[in-house]
């Protein structure tokens, strides 16, 4: 204040005011303060003189800090806890959201109850301390310290080397000196049980000759500086899914490198980087700042680089994002002297002000649209996935990126990626522990670079957890360990295995038959395997797939029994897997997590079509041939064939339609020839839909008839069979006699019959070859030979027809 008073204040963040708590009438260096819950008592601890002031006064005797203990509400006793020469921070217990709340605390108060409010304080002589304070209610909501003598006590930690807040889980993480090694140590603090020890682990790092540093417990800037080259850089992250990382940057002997370390202690394991700087001369005190941001850890340097590392997804380099330049410049923090006490913020320790840290929406979508890296582009797509959680218009952005750069990824398929990410981020939230079984990614593993940046990796042991009938972070951290001592990475499902099963699917049956065989044919093949056919009816995407036939891509309903046959195989696949590791959630629950997998699995495919049709700005009724394809549309049509190698490479199904629309479309882009090899090269799968619509649709002029004919040599039997007739044209007649004498005749194998009775035709005919080929067939048809046919005007007399009228044409005579 102007009259040189220290005045004691609690800021509202949202109403961004000052609540008044206390003055002292002097200027004080305060070093530490905490108020209770109740704003009813307040700790403090300030320096009462300077050495020289000691010295010049003559007060050697005097401790050189002071710590009170005062009664706010109303102002009233005032109690000396410490007076030592060693700084003491302190800091109220509070109770944790979920266990007591404050109207509870509040009406125990109104009641005249006792009530306990529980503050500890560090001390340069390495212990900590609680104090329990036991206050008695007086009227108007007044409260006096009830203790009348010294207050009781209890020993929290001692000879410890550096201790971190968690102001948000009341939680006090500590690590003492083990030898070379050091230990850190968790303590949890429970508004009804007091405070147990709950985690231990033993990390590698050297301990000799450190100072105490403290974390989230204040911040003095004349203590830390001379400090910091002794202490500790060393901080502890939570994050929700349970993941506890501990972050230490570590001394280099090369002046231009820099090298930090993340434990990852739920993983197992930890990296340890080392860092090329660009710019040694504009970097002083070289020590990396970390932050919290649950998702991910950011190690950062201003003005060299800014690493984001993946918590729930470490083990492969290619998910952190390495910024350098401009892109890894946090506005206005441009100083090292940066801590993170609450996840997703920082304080800027020079100017003392705290700010609000989330990553960018906008610069994450312009670094991925921009960066030449394969690297980065990975990493920022799992990133918008996972921190932004798939809003409708950043998938958008990202279909419309995965578009224009379907030929610039070298080191993985962008579509695979965007449909396995997308999936596992839209499912795991909902069930407990479904994020260590469902596939994040399509990659194995990444052979790629960071340049200027080397990684080791080094497995570490397990922290030991002690906690009974612990809800939350703690038991998340615990199932996450667990899953680690059973080898986690075995415990994702893997296409390897559904890729396996389907291709002995294949070799068992004939493929091209099965895909038009009837019903009964299918359900007796994937019976033969033991799956069950899916219909769409049975599927719980059945609702949003009627959605489709109103929606902008013209996906036909028709029977895919292929991919309905593949769906019936990855369900079955996916439910062994997880009644294998879920069996506490029940058959019920997780028949029903796998059918949404299957039906996110779909819409995400025609997601991804239905962004790319309306941006080339084609509509719905361009199922049609005669006219040729626009440049949108050929643009679709490669853009489907990359969809389709990207279901392929990890044997997912797709939607029905979906081949129709991409041999339609190959029928409006493509020349014959391209055309015709995509079809031989299984590219383009020839459906009744589209062949049906093709074979009506298109006059016969003679680069159609070329067409039509090309298309009905290449038809599977069955699919054959149902469609020729749909043709009304010599060429399709003749081929379909041909078939039918064929067909006879492989029929009779060796069986002999007589000689047949020419009987009289309808016309006339003179050509006795025909005569004896047309009353052999007949003869045979009348033993009872039958090709199985299901066109019944498909007969010797449609072959003696068909043979006239061809025959004539070759003559150039005109058939009567």
């Amino acid at each position: 204040g102007n009259q040189r008073n220290t005045h004691i204040g609690l800021y509202d963040p949202q109403t961004k005011q000052n609540e008044h708590l206390y003055m002292f009438e002097r200027d004080l260096r305060i070093i530490s303060c905490s108020v209770n819950n109740e704003r009813t008592l307040l700790a403090v601890s300030f320096r009462q003189y300077t050495e020289e002031e000691r010295v010049s006064q003559l007060l050697q005797s005097v401790s050189k800090y002071l710590t009170l203990l005062i009664e706010i509400h109303p102002i009233n006793n005032v109690r000396v806890l410490k007076a030592v020469d060693s700084c003491v921070r302190v800091q109220f217990l509070y109770p944790v959201e979920g266990r007591i709340t404050s109207t509870e605390s509040r009406l125990l108060l109104h009641i005249k109850m006792y009530v306990c409010n529980d503050f500890f304080f560090f001390a340069y002589f390495k212990d900590v301390e609680q104090f329990e304070i036991h206050v008695v209610a007086e009227e108007e909501h007044r409260v006096v310290i009830q203790n009348s003598g010294q207050l009781p006590r209890a020993r929290v930690a001692d000879d410890l080397i550096w201790a971190q807040w968690d102001m948000m889980e009341q939680r006090l993480f500590y690590v003492v000196p083990k030898e070379s090694k050091s230990t850190l140590k968790c303590v949890q603090f429970y508004p009804d049980e007091n405070f147990n020890s709950i985690l231990e682990s033993h990390l590698d790092i050297s301990v000799n000759d450190t100072q105490l540093k403290l974390v989230n417990f204040g911040y003095d800037y004349c203590e830390d500086q001379d400090v910091a080259s002794k202490s500790l850089n060393l901080q502890v992250f939570t994050s929700k899914a349970g993941g506890l990382c501990v972050c230490c940057s570590l001394a280099s002997d090369t002046p231009d490198e820099i090298t930090y370390s993340i434990y990852f202690l739920h993983k197992g394991y930890n990296k340890t980087f080392t860092v090329s700087l660009e710019r040694t001369e504009s970097h002083q005190l070289k020590e990396v700042a970390f932050i919290n941001l649950d998702y991910y850890v950011a190690a950062y340097l201003p003005g060299q680089f800014l690493h984001l590392l993946n918590i729930q997804h470490p083990d492969l380099l290619c998910y952190s994002l390495f910024l350098t330049g401009e892109d890894a410049r946090i506005d206005m923090l441009r100083n090292s002297s940066i801590r993170s006490p609450l996840m997703s913020t920082v304080l800027d320790c020079h100017i003392g002000s705290m700010y609000a840290v989330s990553i960018s929406e906008s610069a994450l979508l312009h670094l991925l649209q921009n960066s030449k890296q394969d690297s980065e582009r990975l990493a920022a797509l799992h990133c918008a996935l996972l921190y932004f959680q798939h809003t409708e218009d950043l998938e958008m952005q990202i279909i419309w990126w995965i578009s224009e750069n379907l030929s610039t990824c070298h080191s993985f398929d962008p579509i695979q990626e965007f449909i396995i990410a997308s999936l596992y981020c839209r499912m795991c939230p909902e069930t407990h522990n479904l994020d260590k079984l469902l596939p994040y990614t399509s990659l194995l593993d990444w052979i790629g670079i960071i340049p200027g940046v080397t990684c080791a990796t080094d497995i570490i042991p397990l922290p030991v957890l002690e906690f009974q009938n612990s809800k939350d972070f703690w038991k998340k951290l615990n199932s996450n360990l667990e899953s680690v001592k059973y080898a986690e990475p075995h415990l994702h499902y893997h296409n390897n295995v559904l890729r396996r099963e389907w291709r002995n699917l294949s070799e068992e049956v004939n493929m091209h038959a099965l895909i038009y065989a009837c019903t009964e044919t299918v359900s007796r093949a994937a019976s033969k395997v033991g799956i069950l056919k899916l219909n769409l009816e049975e599927l719980a995407f059945f609702t949003l797939i009627k959605k489709w036939e109103s929606m902008l891509v013209p996906l036909f309903q028709e029977e895919d029994y292929q991919q309905q046959l593949l769906m019936g195989l990855m369900v079955a696949q996916l439910k062994d897997h997880l009644m294998r590791h879920l069996q506490y959630v029940g058959k019920k629950k997780i028949d029903q997590i796998v059918l949404d997998y299957v039906a996110n699995l779909l819409n995400l495919v025609h997601q991804i079509m239905k962004e790319v049709w309306r941006r080339h700005h084609l509509h719905s009724c361009i199922f049609c041939f005669n006219e040729r394809g626009s440049a949108g549309e050929f643009a679709v049509f490669h853009i489907m064939s990359r969809i389709l190698e990207a279901a392929n490479g990890m044997c997912l199904p797709l939607p029905p339609g979906f081949h129709t629309l991409h041999l339609g479309l190959g029928v409006r882009c493509l020349p014959l020839h391209t055309l015709l090899h995509y079809i031989d090269n299984g590219v383009l799968r020839l459906t009744e839909t589209c062949v049906r619509k093709l074979l009506k649709d298109l006059d016969d002029t003679e680069k159609n008839e070329k067409l039509k004919f090309s298309i009905v040599m290449r038809l599977p039997e069955a699919l054959g069979q149902k469609v020729r007739q749909v043709w009304n044209h010599p060429i399709n007649a003749n081929l379909m006699a041909r078939k039918y004498v064929k067909l006879l005749l492989e029929k009779l194998g060796n069986r002999q019959c007589s000689r047949p009775v020419p009987e009289r035709l309808s016309v006339p005919v003179e050509f006795l070859p025909l005569n004896y080929l047309t009353s052999m067939l007949a003869e045979i048809e009348n033993q009872g030979v039958q090709s199985h046919e299901e066109q019944d005007h498909v007969n010797v007399r449609f072959v003696e027809e068909t043979a006239l009228k061809h025959t004539m044409t070759l003559l150039g005579l005109k058939y009567s």
